[in-house]
């Protein structure tokens, strides 16, 4: 069987930054050839970087990214890695009216393959997904080809992300042309176990494809999203022939053995009406060589360091695209506080995260102290302002009682943070957690202000087992524990008021976040989520504080998403809205 060295580059990349993502592809691919890769690929909208959003309706944009893709591909011809095909991923446009009625010119997410200072072969994605954060009906047209490249003798069906998460399509045809492998390219985002759902995805279609399969992700983060790489190969049979680690930049080599390619190239119809185009780039297989990448597996991180890893890849990416050299953070020596701050010292280093504490007259001792132990366990900045003399001066002249008294002490406290930035730079991070912002159990103008909310997407019960994995992972190596155990251990409060708790205003979190979970991440309607065994007026109250709650998420900043629907993209519902679930 003809053997074939591929190298799978699961690289992050910068949306807009077209000649940072060349470069990197450039670097890439060197680092790919000089191991004796045979082919080379980097995913989905790589040299564009992913999701675009927006950007692809402007014509400059589309043109700049296809302009950068032929120099690209003499780029790497003039610096000595032409003869090496690589397939990168990038915005395109199609050049015919849709037969969808959509005119000539509208954006498509293609890939290509360079080779020898060509772009030999492009390609648009087939099947669009239109769920969740997706958008991809509003952007692209699909693509109705069956593209296949024939190198070193093996042919490569090639395909893109949703290809091969729906059924039909371009899997299938790879088995109809004969293919020896198949090779997505992907920019899926990062939720909690997806990396179960994709492995067996992928192996669920290299059988239906009847070929070895290789899937390349992007790691990394854009805005709210984050990419955790997971690169695999399996075979024809689904197993697991090489698999890259989580949440990291990685090549991952490996050497195949192939069937060769059939005597007549593979043309006409393939599976769905798909046209089969056919590009021979090497049609003799290599001389033999010794294998010297027979296929890592990576470990597979536990639910907890999976979803703190991605909390901190989501806010460092945020951070360093974004031209921020430090974080601000209020710290209470509350949980919220104290996990946001974790994972900004994480992140980007305790030096280049600064917090502030700034207590009223509520605020107990213990807290006081909580927060102080947090800086020196972490050796974050820290500085304490009291908002007592503001706090007097606004009720002198107010006269504020009960929730707006509460409120003002938050705003204070938001007005302070945002004051520091605007005088120093930092990029101020908001504490609230996916709990508190469903039931509106936070102030707007005050613990919601920010740029980005790290943990606004976990919930209040998972926000407490990130803590305590967080310091029993720092005991394990025997390091201080970051989070001091006093603001695990004691009730969670606001603190606004005398003795204030959480469950004053709340449920019990773990009886609220599993009512949240059925309401919020699987939109199951009131009498279904008693049906679970909840009782009714418990359920009536949580879904009315959700429903009265939508024009203060509205208002909070961007944060990772790490679940399959956190609030923003993923969950669009109207403000002003009538509807209530019955119960």
């Amino acid at each position: 069987m003809p053997q074939l060295r591929l190298a799978l580059n699961q690289i992050d990349a910068t949306v807009g930054d077209l000649a940072g993502n060349a470069d990197a592809v450039v670097r890439r691919t060197r680092h790919a050839a000089d191991r004796g890769a045979h082919f080379v690929a980097f995913p989905e909208m790589v040299l564009t970087g992913y999701p675009v959003e927006d950007l692809a309706l402007r014509s400059s944009f589309v043109e700049a990214s296809r302009a950068a893709l032929h120099a690209l591909a003499g780029r790497l011809a003039a610096e000595g890695l032409g003869d090496t095909p690589v397939l990168v991923g990038y915005l395109d446009r199609s050049d015919e009216r849709h037969r969808y009625g959509l005119p000539a010119g509208s954006p498509e997410d293609a890939a290509a393959v360079l080779h020898r200072g060509e772009v030999v072969l492009t390609f648009a994605k087939h099947h669009l997904p239109n769920y969740g954060v997706f958008d991809e009906f509003r952007y692209f047209v699909p693509g109705d080809t069956m593209p296949v490249v024939r190198v070193a003798g093996v042919d490569i069906a090639l395909a893109i992300c949703e290809d091969l998460w729906q059924e039909g399509g371009r899997v299938p045809s790879a088995r109809t042309v004969g293919a020896g492998l198949l090779v997505t390219v992907n920019a899926s985002p990062y939720e909690l176990n997806k990396d179960d759902t994709r492995l067996e995805l992928v192996r669920k279609r290299a059988q239906e494809a009847g070929c070895t399969t290789a899937y390349v992700a992007m790691t990394g983060g854009q805005d709210e999203l984050v990419y955790d790489g997971d690169s695999i190969v399996v075979d024809e049979r689904g197993e697991v022939v090489a698999r890259a680690a989580q949440f990291t930049e990685e090549c991952l080599l490996v050497d195949l053995d192939l069937p060769a390619a059939p005597a007549e190239p593979p043309a006409g119809l393939a599976d769905d009406g798909l046209r089969v185009e056919h590009v021979t780039l090497s049609a003799e297989p290599v001389a033999p060589y010794p294998r010297r990448y027979a296929g890592t597996v990576a470990g597979r991180l536990s639910d907890a360091e999976e979803m703190y890893t991605a909390l901190v890849t989501g806010l460092r990416a945020y951070v360093a695209k974004n031209g921020f050299g430090s974080v601000l953070v209020g710290l209470s020596g509350g949980i919220d506080s104290s996990l946001v701050a974790a994972v900004a010292c994480d992140a980007l280093g305790a030096e280049h995260v600064y917090g502030v504490s700034m207590p009223s007259r509520y605020s107990s001792q213990h807290s006081r102290d909580d927060a102080a132990e947090l800086a020196r366990r972490t050796g974050l900045h820290l500085r304490s302002v009291p908002i007592g003399p503001m706090f007097d001066a606004y009720m002198a002249s107010l006269g504020l009682t009960g929730l707006a008294e509460e409120n003002l002490q938050s705003r204070l406290r938001g007005t302070l943070l945002m004051a520091v930035s605007n005088q120093e730079g930092p990029l101020v991070l908001a504490p609230g957690n996916k709990s508190e912002l469903a039931v509106g159990y936070s102030t707007l103008y005050g613990d919601s202000v920010g740029a980005y909310g790290p943990i606004k997407d976990v919930y209040k019960s998972a926000v407490f087992r990130l803590a305590k994995w967080r310091n029993e992972v720092a005991a394990g190596r025997g390091e201080v524990p970051p989070i001091p155990e006093n603001s695990i251990a004691k009730p969670p409060s606001a603190e606004l008021r005398p003795d204030q708790v959480d469950t004053d205003s709340l449920p019990e979190y773990d009886v609220l976040d599993a009512i949240l979970e059925l309401y919020v991440d699987r939109d199951l309607g009131g009498a279904e989520i008693v049906a679970r065994g909840y009782e009714p007026e418990l359920v009536e109250r949580v879904l009315r504080m959700v429903d009265a709650a939508e024009y203060k998420r509205r208002q909070y900043p961007p944060g990772t998403k790490i679940s399959p629907k956190g609030f923003g993209k993923d969950r669009r519902l109207p403000i002003t809205n009538r509807w209530r679930e019955r119960v």
